[in-house]
């Protein structure tokens, strides 16, 4: 009878999750996020800046392939399009628009549209550009209109829709007061049905006006965190990328949880619980069928034993060993011992923040904040709880249970008051932080060997080397390299790329800079700490060689185990009957030597394939 646990997992599913995750919560959005480039394909956009800078043309095209191969990682499932207007040459659906080139349609990015964005850019790039769509009249609004109908022809739920226009003209239709009255309509067309229009406007001779056309074009901001039209026009290659992804970035909440925080009996508050940080890691290898590489999904049927027929879930019981006896459970009597309490928050009470220590911290913290449309009043009762908080410098002390049948943990709720920059901007919102703390049996006791205590020499000198090697440190400014490679090699394999790009490992410390900085204190140092002869680099002691008469040398060292032979016959047996699979790599390769088998690589499949095309000869 299995052990109980095991029917407590699901099928294809990563037992070892991250924290936040194990207890399977779903972070499932209610539909797919769209975005359309539209970009200006007019002459201006091809000439170069000054000291050979790229040409607007140009960093728009590397920043649309910078946010196409990052929605293949993080969002595949997203919409993409790019087009373009101000085009000599005319391609799009049923080809009504003129002077509008639809260069992808609203579909999930993939290896071949990254390649199609990388042939426009550079100087063969934009003779290409010109080969096939050329420059020639604009008319804004039937760009408008034509990404009206792709949206329209997208037969999938979209949650968030967005468009942005690329252009280094401030004026596209240089006066022509009935097209500019035509684009401002279509712009107000699709702001009624939902699409977001912002502007990404680039540096031109003698600045860019948006006042002159484009602020009655784009899109208000949503709400007061998002960034609403920026005047000044993008030089940069990097300021624009980094404008994209600001709005490119999904806006919907974040919120894993929506809890009710039961601060007595009758007096209940609901929460969102929100995630403010999570690992990143790769994600989980999906198994494929080697003939076809389509994706494998896995079932598991329970049979019995003797008569071989098929068990149902109410055939089989639960059992735990324990002192020897086997204790045999029912479903219904295991859902009972793991359910402890409700979901939600219980407050306990209060304590000074004094007794919130460093060591407590287990996991990144999670953000609660109230929910007014769950529950009306919660945001009142909510804000007076974190206020007298604040004000006595205390935290609150809570009982936390995620969601049901998981157990149930402490949590810190520490209050955070809103913060405002100069210009009235929100730079931190109110709400409580809750810090996960640790039961008694999580604490351990440690056996601390004694060292010898440092002089006051030598710690002098150490706080004079601590103080050169300060540096303001942002998780922000480092990424992951092992993450970085894997992804460069995804996108090398994707795109057939001869070599993956190469990245920058950010977590290696500058030495040279280090060096500098320390000068002849590192040095010092040293000559205050270790011996004269001390030196860190040396080699290591060779190893020592067995004395003549130990058990070592009487023993004559690990026998190796012998050569097993096999036959053609014996491996022939094993073709048949289908068994050279059971046999080892080691015994593979022994008989590939053998039997004189030239075999490129060393994997257990191409060995066998190897003898079997000897035999068949």
């Amino acid at each position: 009878m299995a052990e109980w646990n095991a029917y407590y997992q699901n099928e294809d599913e990563d037992v070892d999750g991250e924290e936040g995750d194990e207890f399977g919560v779903d972070y499932k959005s209610t539909g797919r996020d769209s975005l359309v480039f539209l970009v200006d394909a007019s002459k201006e956009m091809f000439i170069k800046g000054e000291d050979r800078e790229p040409s607007p043309f140009d960093m728009t095209m590397q920043c649309v392939r910078s946010v196409y191969t990052s929605k293949i990682i993080s969002s595949d499932k997203d919409l993409l399009a790019l087009v373009f207007y101000g085009t000599e040459q005319s391609k799009n659906p049923r080809n009504s628009f003129k002077h509008v080139y639809v260069y992808h349609d609203l579909d999930s990015p993939g290896a071949r549209r990254v390649q199609d964005v990388d042939g426009l850019r550079g100087e063969n790039g934009a003779q290409v550009a010109d080969e096939t769509m050329g420059s020639g009249k604009t008319n804004l609004g039937e760009a408008l209109w034509c990404c009206s109908n792709l949206y329209s022809d997208v037969k999938l739920r979209l949650s968030h829709k967005r468009l942005m226009i690329f252009t280094c003209r401030d004026t596209p239709h240089r006066g022509d007061n009935d097209r500019d009255r035509q684009a401002r309509t279509k712009a107000g067309d699709l702001k009624e049905t939902g699409v977001v229009i912002d502007l990404m406007h680039l540096m031109k001779p003698g600045g860019f006006d948006v006042s002159l056309f484009f602020c009655k074009v784009v899109s208000p901001p949503e709400d007061e965190a998002e960034l609403g039209l920026q005047m000044e026009p993008c030089g940069k290659l990097e300021d624009l990328q980094k404008r994209v992804r600001a709005k490119e970035t999904k806006q919907r909440s974040m919120a894993s949880l929506r809890l009710n925080l039961c601060l007595g009996e009758g007096m209940n508050v609901a929460v969102g619980v929100y995630i403010t940080a999570r690992q990143a890691k790769k994600p989980n290898a999906k198994k494929l069928y080697r003939d076809n590489n389509e994706p494998v999904h896995t079932k598991t049927r329970l049979y019995h034993t003797q008569t071989g027929s098929l068990l149902l879930p109410s055939d089989t019981k639960r059992a735990q060993v324990y002192a020897g006896r086997q204790i045999v459970m029912e479903k219904d009597e295991v859902d009972v011992i793991k359910k402890f309490s409700n979901p939600g928050l219980d407050l306990i009470g209060f304590k000074p923040m004094e007794r919130l220590k460093l060591h407590h911290h287990l996991r990144s913290a999670v953000f609660i904040y109230p929910e007014e449309e769950t529950v009306t009043g919660s945001a009142c009762v909510f804000t007076a709880l974190l206020r007298r908080c604040s004000e006595r410098n205390v935290f609150a002390l809570c009982k936390y249970t995620q969601i049901r049948n998981s157990p149930p943990c402490f949590l810190a709720l520490v209050p955070q008051r809103e913060e405002l920059d100069e210009g009235q901007a929100q730079i931190a919102a109110p709400g409580f932080h809750g810090i996960f703390l640790p039961y008694a049996d999580d604490i351990r006791t440690l056996d601390t060997p004694q060292l010898p205590t440092a002089s006051d020499a030598q710690v002098e000198k150490m706080k004079e080397i601590v103080h050169k090697l300060g540096f303001k440190y942002r998780s922000d400014d480092f990424e992951n390299p092992v993450l970085q490679q894997h992804y460069r090699n995804l996108e090398a394999l994707a795109l057939d790329l001869m070599a993956p790009e190469h990245i920058e490992d950010l977590t290696m410390p500058k030495v040279k800079m280090m060096d500098q900085r320390l000068g002849s204190l590192a040095q010092e140092f040293k000559d205050l700490v270790y011996p004269a002869d001390y030196n860190p680099e040396g080699k290591t002691a060779p190893k020592r060689k067995p004395v003549a008469g130990s058990r070592t040398e009487e023993a004559g060292g690990a026998e190796k185990k012998p050569k097993v032979e096999m036959s053609e016959d014996e491996l022939r047996a094993h073709v048949q009957k289908g068994t050279l699979g059971k046999l080892t790599v080691p015994v593979l390769k022994d008989a590939c030597k053998q039997f004189g088998v030239k075999v490129t690589g060393t994997k257990k499949q191409e060995l066998i394939d190897a003898l079997k095309a000897q035999l068949a000869k």
